[in-house]
């Protein structure tokens, strides 16, 4: 007979290790989109992935015999979340990293969706955001500036890629905040394809308007498989579990972490150097989300 208690530890542990496989996980998604980014049109190729996560989840869904949402009202609030945190977000950042952006930046840029979470959440007076979290969150965002403040005033940032990641940090905080709030729990299959569906309807005409096509490169197949199996169905799917278990601001301030991973990832793999700085904003970062979630009283 197997041991309860043993089976309730490793649920435990599995569900304590969730925040941090996600971060290792999400920052493989910009480091994806530089990859693939010079062989393909950005809304092109997220067609393409949209497509294929699509399927990968409808054979998923039907295997496992997985619910669908329940209500009209909950497949509207899906498909808005789903158009804010696929097409608006990814959309953002892919074309922001095709129109010259390195990685990092767009990284940082996006990273400043928790400091927009904790001040929407404490102004509407949704919940408290202590002083241990606010403290929490301006050192997340000091690391954050001191891993990519070196490669910042190299002329990599124009306007027309600024604009395109701060679509993406606007379109993932709005997404986040609103489906913490009209989407009610659900089997984060279902309900990604559902959201991932929506990103399809915006994305494909837009994608048909691109200049360019793809390059069917190594890259840019390596780069597809990796955006479908491990960013929509695993890293997607982990986003919705945690936003479904968390505070806004709890699970936001995870994201700190991921322009400093981004950066690592960078940095091993395309020999993008980090200075002495950005080491010491990882640390910085990894303290304020410590902080930020030690200060999270639920």
């Amino acid at each position: 007979m197997s041991d309860p208690g043993a089976a309730l530890a490793r649920q435990q542990a599995l569900l304590a290790a969730m925040p941090w496989v996600f971060v290792g996980v999400w920052s493989t998604g910009f480091v994806v989109a530089r990859l693939a980014m010079p062989h393909a049109p950005p809304l092109t190729f997220l067609t393409w992935r949209y497509a294929f996560s699509l399927l990968a989840f409808g054979l998923w869904i039907r295997a496992a015999g997985v619910a669908w949402p329940q209500g009209r009202a909950q497949w509207g609030h899906l498909s808005v979340s789903g158009v804010l945190m696929h097409a608006g977000y990814l959309g953002g950042v892919w074309a922001a990293v095709r129109a010259g952006m390195p990685a990092g930046t767009a990284a940082l840029i996006v990273g400043l969706q928790p400091l927009f979470t904790a001040l929407w959440v404490s102004g509407r007076g949704h919940y408290p955001v202590s002083v241990m979290q606010w403290l929490g969150l301006l050192l997340g965002l000091g690391g954050l500036v001191l891993v990519v403040w070196p490669k910042m005033g190299m002329g990599e940032v124009t306007a027309p890629n600024l604009a395109l990641a701060l679509l993406a940090l606007a379109s993932i905080t709005i997404g986040t905040l609103y489906q913490k709030h009209h989407v009610r729990p659900a089997d984060v299959r279902s309900a990604n394809f559902v959201q991932i569906a929506a990103a399809l309807v915006v994305t494909a005409p837009l994608a048909l308007l691109e200049p360019g096509a793809m390059q069917f490169h190594p890259d840019l197949l390596v780069a597809l498989a990796w955006s479908v199996l491990v960013l929509s169905l695993g890293g997607s799917s982990l986003l919705m579990m945690l936003i479904q278990r968390g505070a806004a601001t709890r699970v936001t301030s995870l994201l700190y972490l991921v322009p400093p991973c981004t950066a690592l990832l960078a940095w091993l793999l395309f020999g993008e150097r980090m200075a002495a700085s950005g080491w010491a904003g990882m640390a910085l970062c990894a303290v304020g989300v410590g902080l930020v979630l030690r200060g999270d009283g639920r």
